[in-house]
């Protein structure tokens, strides 16, 4: 069962129904979450090999007629909807700089049933990256961000960690294998990373997707089986391949667009990292 599903399924169970009118409201509870999850994944930081760390601090803005409707509710909810962003890390293999927190705010330039996220890192006092345990404009997408800038936030290598020649692609979801070896006379490298898999592109074009035939196999059910496909130059793109949810790069919804080392793309509910490198 999906994180939203459980979700949904719990907050109608909440004190014998005591959501009831909240989903009579604009603006319904499990858009939010899926907002919430949004934000973790177009603000994904690789933190190094094994850890991708997302936001932990979130605020969750609303018209005021939809705030005075959810307000009374406000802890339940803050919490229930924490409760989400650490079940969908942990089936993300995210991770947190500190505790999950989501305010709800009333922001009077919105009109009843739009709501914005925003989000921000903020480290415990360890400052350690933190495993889960156990802009975004809702109702009318809006492009641009309201996010916080992060605090503490972990730094964006500029290469992966050396490795030895010969490189082959794991299988998806297994360990991540050797950074990918150099070129021929120090050509530029290009590769991706998958919930800490790296994934070498040693040809032109590569097609991710769920079928079998994919060069990159993306078990998802937001996943076409041809979904999309890379192709290395200069620049490299991405080009959509007529998938069902179409592809999100950088915080943006498009069906082609130019890759930068760094770039986020968002495929179902899969992020994927495309870096690259001089050999």
């Amino acid at each position: 069962m999906g994180v939203l599903k459980r979700f949904e399924q719990r907050l109608e169970g909440l004190v014998n129904g005591t959501f009831a009118k909240v989903f009579k409201s604009e603006v319904q509870p499990v858009e939010i979450a899926g907002a919430l999850q949004r934000e973790c994944d177009n603000n994904a930081t690789i933190w190094n090999r094994e850890r991708t760390v997302v936001p932990n601090d979130f605020i969750v803005e609303l018209s005021a007629g939809d705030y005075d409707r959810l307000s009374p509710y406000s802890g339940q909810l803050g919490d229930e909807l924490a409760g989400l962003v650490r079940d969908y890390a942990k089936q993300q293999r995210y991770s947190f700089m500190g505790p999950i927190k989501v305010h709800l705010e009333k922001a009077d330039d919105l009109d009843t049933g739009l709501y914005r996220v925003r989000s921000r890192t903020l480290a415990s006092s360890t400052s350690q990256p933190q495993a889960p345990q156990g802009g975004q404009q809702g109702g009318q997408a809006a492009p641009g961000g309201y996010g916080y800038p992060p605090v503490a936030a972990p730094p964006m290598p500029s290469a992966p960690p050396p490795g030895g020649p010969g490189a082959r692609r794991p299988a998806p979801g297994g360990p991540a294998g050797p950074a990918p070896a150099a070129g021929p006379g120090g050509a530029r490298r290009h590769w991706i990373e998958i919930n800490g898999t790296r994934h070498q592109i040693s040809r032109a074009t590569l097609v991710l997707g769920r079928s079998t035939e994919a060069d990159v196999r993306i078990d998802d059910p937001g996943v076409s089986r041809r979904h999309c496909e890379i192709r290395t130059g200069t620049p490299s793109t991405i080009q959509d391949l007529g998938s069902t949810n179409g592809i999100v790069v950088d915080g943006q919804h498009t069906t082609r667009a130019t890759l930068r080392d760094g770039s986020r793309i968002v495929v179902g509910s899969t992020t994927i990292i495309y870096r690259q490198a001089e050999g």
